[in-house]
């Protein structure tokens, strides 16, 4: 395979190196931009302690302390766990416009970024289990 990447550097794959290394759930969801059915993913209802990382280049996204219930069927987090571990862009697909949220390092979508989330920020992040996986061994340390 011919993945590229250090530590603080994307990771580049072709597309036909991530057809075979993800489902083709997944593939639709972080490489075609696609959105998991509400109340079906793996984590929307999730209470284990750990760090949710990205299922493309396993790059810590969000941390377990940060996920509340939204009642929207999507895990949802309040902050990234670092802010330069997600990117943001527009979406204006489907007649909406929203705010896309994908993995800094490997560009995979992960889902969007709401104004209605609770304190201490106010952000929803509405993110698509399938490309997220739980990591319990890593556990916040603050």
């Amino acid at each position: 395979m011919s993945e590229k990447s250090t530590d603080d550097q994307k990771v580049q794959r072709s597309e036909s190196e991530w057809r075979e290394t993800l489902t083709p759930e997944q593939f639709q969801v972080c490489r075609q931009k696609g959105t998991e059915r509400a109340f079906t993913g793996a984590y929307w209802d999730c209470k284990e302690d750990g760090t949710y990382v990205c299922v493309c280049c396993r790059a810590e996204l969000f941390n377990s302390d940060t996920k509340f219930d939204s009642g929207t069927g999507w895990p949802s987090f309040w902050e990234p766990a670092e802010s330069a571990a997600v990117r943001t862009e527009t979406d204006t697909s489907h007649g909406m416009v929203r705010v896309e949220v994908m993995c800094a390092k490997c560009d995979s979508h992960l889902g969007h970024v709401f104004p209605d989330g609770p304190a201490p920020t106010g952000q929803r992040y509405c993110i698509n289990s399938l490309s997220l996986d739980l990591d319990t061994d890593r556990k916040d340390e603050d």
